[in-house]
Order: structure tokens, then sequence, then C-alpha cells
């Protein structure tokens, strides 16, 4: 490491250029790869585990709690991500943050399928440890500088929020729920409002210097990450068998919505979101909606595969509305994040992701009448719709430069 190892850590330059990701950033993205699959075997068995219970409420729980979980996964990522966007990658202070958020992660990736009951504790010690540590290690990393008060102050909130997560885990499981969702809200609440700590002052995010390109490659890799959790997901549906011609046509529908959700991400917003963060006058803004509309992109990624695994598994039957918001819901949450996307690389939003998101809900009622696969298929032809339009849009054109509104 050099003289990178020697000194007090210092920010990198708002317009610094670093390097691509490094490869102990791409380890950590690894982690999550099982970490989602354990969340999409979780709320699988959710939506399963009884006879009728894909009727009832108990779906709609199950759900949130699910959603609760990958929320605390999301959180850590995003964490480490943006301070390797921050400060250099290279430097021990900054691997020791990253391989302890891997640790963390993994360790929370186990304990999902029972994080409301036997892995309770194992679940939120992980968590606090991780998002802790972080602004723990930074702080004294940073020295005198100005920005270790940042440090102090996220320090102080996820010591607060720390009680809430591990006292939660002591608790029956409702209480648990109620505990660890104010422990959010209360984490995402002090970053929105400059981590404000009475007598510590608080921070604006539109004076936070990043390196805005490698802050966009970090999401643009998590968004495959989770991409690839539908292909493992939709793999270990059909290899389970049976072979027959339902389970072969909802696996091929499944890869084809794949390909189809990577070929929108990519055209074009997805591909030049770094070149939009370093034209936006506040990066940290654009990076900061850009974690909120990756994470909706990610969320539909995640039902879409859930969707995948009951429709392989079941692909001839009528199924339940839940099983159906996990069909279309997923896509059509997966375009809205994909228009809010376009909307912060230039500034506008094209019809065909309203008009397809339209189709997906007008769609759902005569598809509760129909066997699962035909879900899948309207899916697939709907996905593939906003292709073609999106490729005939920039065919023949030069290629559309970033002009985000921030």
């Amino acid at each position: 490491m050099g003289s990178r190892a020697a000194g007090h850590l210092e920010p990198v330059p708002a317009a610094a250029t670093p390097g691509r990701a490094t490869f102990l950033e791409l380890f950590f993205d690894l982690v999550y790869v099982f970490a989602l699959t354990r969340i999409s075997a979780r709320a699988f068995e959710d939506l399963t585990r009884e006879p009728g219970r894909e009727h009832g409420w108990g779906t709609v729980t199950g759900g949130g709690k699910t959603l609760l979980l990958l929320l605390a996964l999301w959180a850590v990522w995003q964490g480490t991500a943006w301070t390797t966007s921050r400060y250099d990658p290279y430097r021990v202070p900054l691997q020791t943050v990253v391989l302890t958020a891997l640790v963390g992660s993994m360790v929370m990736g186990v304990a999902v399928p029972r994080a409301f009951s036997e892995t309770a504790l194992m679940f939120a010690v992980a968590y606090v440890v991780a998002q802790l540590t972080r602004p723990l290690i930074l702080s004294v990393a940073l020295g005198a500088h100005p920005y270790r008060r940042l440090k102090v102050r996220m320090a102080v909130i996820y010591a607060v929020s720390g009680v809430l997560w591990i006292g939660g885990a002591m608790l029956p499981t409702n209480a648990q729920v109620v505990l660890w969702s104010a422990a959010l809200a209360f984490e995402y609440l002090a970053a929105r409002c400059g981590w404000p700590v009475p007598g510590l002052g608080r921070s604006t995010i539109s004076k936070w210097e990043i390196a805005g390109e490698h802050l966009a490659e970090r999401y643009q890799q998590f968004f495959l990450v989770a991409l690839g959790e539908t292909i493992l997901v939709a793999g270990f549906a059909y290899s389970a068998g049976p072979y027959e011609a339902g389970h072969v046509w909802a696996f091929a529908l499944a890869l084809a919505t794949s390909i189809m959700l990577w070929r929108i991400y990519v055209q074009r917003a997805g591909r030049i979101l770094g070149e939009a963060v370093m034209k936006a006058r506040h990066p940290a803004t654009i990076g900061r909606s850009a974690a909120d509309t990756h994470l909706l992109m990610v969320i539909g990624l995640a039902a879409t595969a859930i969707g995948y695994e009951l429709i392989i598994n079941h692909p001839l039957e009528r199924i339940p509305g839940p099983w159906l918001a996990m069909v279309l819901g997923g896509p059509a949450l997966f375009l809205a994040g994909r228009a809010r996307l376009e909307y912060e690389v230039f500034g506008r939003v094209s019809p065909s992701r309203w008009i397809a998101l339209a189709v997906l809900v007008a769609s759902s009622v005569p598809l509760l009448f129909l066997p699962g696969v035909i879900a899948t298929a309207v899916g697939v032809v709907v996905l593939a719709a906003v292709a073609v339009v999106d490729a005939r849009r920039a065919h023949g054109a030069p290629p559309e430069a970033a002009a985000p509104p921030f």
C-alpha cells in the first residue's frame, strides 16, 4: 500500500475520478448474491407455507417483515458504498470498514430465514456492528479533519438506533417489528436531515464530497447483483424438476424477463449514470436520489425473483392475488424505478414507461383467472415492448448526453 497507508484519511476531491471498484468491493458484493437469495427464499416460504395462507393477512405481514430485512441489508451496502466513494478505498481504515461490513452482511444473510424468531439477535447484532463500526473507524482515521464531526454524529445516531435493534430482538415478534421499523425510520430521517445531534450540529448533503463516477458504478454493480440473483432463483427452482412442458415454459419466460430487465436498465440512462452524477451541480444530491431509485428497482427485482419460483413450481395453476403481485408487481416496481432513473439522468421520462405500468395494472384482474405462466408471458411482452421502443428511439440518433435536473 506504500504511502497510501500513511497519515490521516482525507476525503476525495469532488472532481476526483478514481479507478474502478476494488476487488475487495466486488468481493463484498458477492455476499449480497447470497443474502438476496435468502430474502427470496423467506418470501417464498411465507407465500406457500400453509394452505390458504396466500389469501390471508399473514401474507401481507410476512411480506412486510421480509421487506424490512431487505431494507436493513440495503442500508449496510449503501453506507459502505458511499464511504468507499468518499475516501480512498485502498487505505487500511477503509478496507477494515468494508471487511467488517462484509462479515456483518454475511451473518445477516444467514439469519434472514428466522430473523423474527431464533436468529433475531444474530441479525440485530450483525447489523449494529456493521453500521456503528464504520463511523467509529472513520472518526479515528480522519484525525482533526472537519468531517470527523460528521462521523461522530453518525456514531451517536447508530448507537441510539442500535438500542432499538438489539432491544427489539429480545421481544416478541410484533414488538420486534415495531422497534426495528422505528430504528430504520430513525436512521433514514437522520441521514436525510444531515445526521443532527444536539450540541454537535448537522451537515448539508449538497456539500458532501464524493467520487461520483465511482458511486454510480457501485449502484450499477449492485443492480447486476440483484439481477444475477433472479437468474439463480430461476435456475434453482427449475433444476428441482419436474421438467414438463409448463415448467419449461415458465423457466424460459423467467430467463426472458431477466434479459429484458437488463436491456431496459442499460439503455441509456443506466449506462451513463456516472456522467450524470459528474455533470450535476451537487453530485451528492443526485447520488442520494439514485440510491432511492436503485433501491426501488432492487425491490422490484427481488419480487420478480419470487414470482419466478412461484410460477416455475406452479406453472399451470390459477394464482392468487399475492402471487400475481410478485409476478407483475416486480416488473412494475422496476419500471417505476427505471422511470425515475431516466429523470435523474435526462430530466424527462419516456411515455413508454407509464404506458407499460398501466398495461401491467390493467391486465392483473383477468390474469387472476388464467394459469400463472400466462401472467409471466404478459410481463415479458410488456417489458419487450418497452425495450423495443427504447431501441427504436436510439436507432440512428447520436448518443444522448446526460442532462441531470439537479
